[in-house]
């Protein structure tokens, strides 16, 4: 099988559409979108742990200060 001959003339093969300016801006765009999500995920992450955190030391602090206050002093 062998293939087609090419023609020297426009009409005879489809023209690739030209880059343009919009296109390449486009491009470049969905490229740094995507390192944009990845970060912004990562500190929406963070963020969720260090508020979990944050929740677990109230609670403790909040246990501390129930105990401190219910306590009766010791006889002497």
């Amino acid at each position: 099988m062998q293939a087609a001959p090419l023609r020297a003339t426009p009409a005879a093969s489809p023209a690739l559409p030209l880059p343009t300016v919009t296109g390449a801006l486009r491009a470049v765009e969905a490229v740094l979108m995507r390192g944009g999500q990845r970060t912004a995920r990562r500190n929406a992450w963070t963020s969720v742990l260090e508020d979990r955190r944050r929740a677990k030391d109230r609670h403790e602090a909040e246990y501390v200060l129930e105990a401190a206050a219910t306590q009766r002093p010791h006889a002497t």
